[in-house]
């Protein structure tokens, strides 16, 4: 027989009589693997030379038998080294049995091995330095590790094999510190943040290229790490703060049985947003010519509403009314896609959830706060509201101080008007701020509040004419828009965060608002603020003891 006809008789047979010399020598089913494919190699490398093999069983056992007694060989001297408790000897000989004979590589060689090890996950990790390092015996380390024996050599021999392989690849690019490019991402919550905001967690763009790795593929630590070119230990607890998040419960990843981890939050890329939005935007001049007539239509009624102020202004009252007009089209969407694309959908339940893309360039949507105050400038009750978006600058957030907010309680006091003479010198100073950013007006020696104000009895009524788009408009537009967006998030999200389709929704309707407003601007219906801070999106809801 030639020698190159030598492999078409390694059948499954006699794999499994090779197999069977192996582990009756070696005890360990996993040497026994080790060793069998140490024999099988050489056989190959037989195969592939010149003359012929005239008694080919006995010759395949001969390998066989001089494969081992060079396995034993190395086995000896790896027992022996280790037994003297040199690691800067033994750990150079995973890689390369000549190794103990070498000088001159040997600091290079061990450098490597270290930095694989640093590589290797938790557990493996673990057991290279309590058996290489440390000196523990096999049984020692499963009592600490809380495992079998078998586990432990089944993790030694597969670290063994892992640390060798990458050392023996390894090129100079591998040793070079890791440069993460910059990636970033716009995200939004909804809810109450005080619940645990996991955006709290999210500072840095190891985190960033983490979530970006997890977000189509479930990933290991080590899979992470490799590809980061940034040992597992860092990993590891990278990973353990994106799955915990804020309060321990609700983070940016969740692990999976299997060990890996997978993203927890809605998270689009580029083209995904980008096509999300593209079916909202297509449809805004269609939109915003049914709402160009409606508020021809109804500009008498938005006007007849009982507001406090001693002017009433419609582009005031249309730029409060701005974030209910411009999201009707897609409540109207999401109603649709609920009953017809998600109706099986279990929609997920917490207090705070965060949904967001990676950022494309565009900078959309905006945010609507509030604050509350008791017993204030006379008042038994009062509501603080103003919108932000492109074209307007937010005046005050969520948790505003209205206690020390001198402008606000100006704006409070001069409902019915305020003489300036009233005034003392610092609250003069106070009041010409107030104007400038669109709080107050003065007509002669006279202050009035500006931005729009209304009883709270009236809250019912604020948006009761706005709210008369949800019924009878834009039908045909959104049954459009619901049956292409369904696809995309079917396609964008996993099937275990379906539940979480709204969220997909919104992210598509981000533009709805700005260019709802820049469409309604060009048509002349609104007005914007000059530096885009002013009375418009701000308006004050009061009540006082007797109401």
């Amino acid at each position: 027989m030639k020698k190159n006809e030598l492999l078409k008789i390694l059948d499954d047979e006699l794999m499994d009589k090779l197999f069977g010399f192996c582990y009756g020598r070696t005890k360990d089913s996993h040497e026994a693997q080790e060793l069998c494919s140490d024999i099988v190699f050489a056989l190959v490398k037989t195969a592939n030379g010149e003359g012929q093999v005239e008694n080919p069983y006995p010759f395949i056992w001969r390998v066989a038998r001089n494969v081992y007694a060079d396995f034993s060989r190395k086995r000896r001297l790896k027992s022996d080294i280790q037994y003297e408790g040199n690691p800067e000897d033994i750990l150079p000989f995973i890689v390369d049995e000549r190794a103990v004979y070498m000088q001159d590589d040997d600091d290079e060689l061990l450098e490597m091995v270290y930095r694989r090890i640093a590589f290797l996950t938790k557990a493996y990790r673990e057991v290279m330095i309590m058996f290489y390092l440390d000196g523990l015996s096999i049984s020692e380390i499963a009592v600490l590790q809380d495992t079998s024996e078998v586990n432990v050599r089944q993790r030694l021999f597969s670290a063994r094999k892992k640390v060798r392989n990458e050392v023996e690849t390894m090129t100079i690019s591998n040793n070079k510190p890791v440069a993460l490019d910059k990636i970033d991402y716009t995200i939004w919550g909804s809810g109450n943040p005080l619940s645990g905001d996991p955006r709290d967690v999210l500072k840095r763009q190891f985190s960033n290229h983490i979530l970006w790795l997890c977000h189509k593929k479930p990933r290991s630590a080590a899979e992470i790490a490799d590809e980061l070119n940034v040992p597992s230990m860092y990993v590891e607890e990278e990973l353990e703060i994106l799955a915990k998040g804020a309060n321990g419960v609700y983070g940016f990843l969740r692990r999976l049985e299997n060990g890996k981890y997978a993203i927890n939050f809605v998270l689009m890329d580029k083209n995904e947003i980008e096509n999300a939005q593209a079916v909202y935007i297509e449809q805004i001049p269609k939109i915003c010519g049914i709402i160009s007539d409606f508020i021809e239509r109804r500009k008498e009624d938005y006007l007849s509403f009982p507001y406090l102020n001693k002017k009433k202004d419609l582009n005031l009252i249309l730029w409060q009314q701005i974030f209910c007009i411009a999201n009707v089209f897609s409540i109207k969407t999401e109603k649709i896609l609920k009953e017809k694309y998600f109706f099986e959908e279990k929609e997920t339940n917490r207090p705070f959830t965060v949904f967001g893309h990676v950022y494309n360039g565009k900078r959309y949507g905006g945010g609507w706060d509030g604050v509350a105050a008791n017993n204030l400038c006379g008042y038994s009750s009062v509501n603080f509201d103003n919108i932000y978006i492109t074209r307007l600058k937010k005046h005050f957030g969520c948790g505003h101080d209205t206690a020390n907010d001198m402008q606000l309680q100006l704006a409070l006091r001069a409902i019915e008007g305020l003489e300036i003479s009233s005034l003392s010198e610092e609250e003069k100073e106070y009041a010409a701020k107030a104007v400038d950013c669109g709080y107050l007006y003065r007509e002669g020696e006279i202050l009035y509040t500006k931005i729009l104000v209304s009883n709270c009895k009236d809250n019912e009524r604020l948006f009761k004419i706005t709210d008369e788009l949800k019924s009878g408009y834009f039908e045909k537009e959104a049954e459009e828009a619901a049956e292409k967006l369904s696809k995309l998030i079917h396609d964008a999200l996993p099937d275990y965060l379906m539940g979480e389709w709204r969220f997909a929704n919104d992210l598509a309707g981000l533009p709805l608002i700005d260019m709802t407003v820049e469409e309604l601007i060009n048509k002349g219906i609104l007005i914007p603020p000059e530096d885009g801070i002013g009375a418009e999106g701000c308006w004050i809801r009061i009540q006082k003891s007797a109401d």
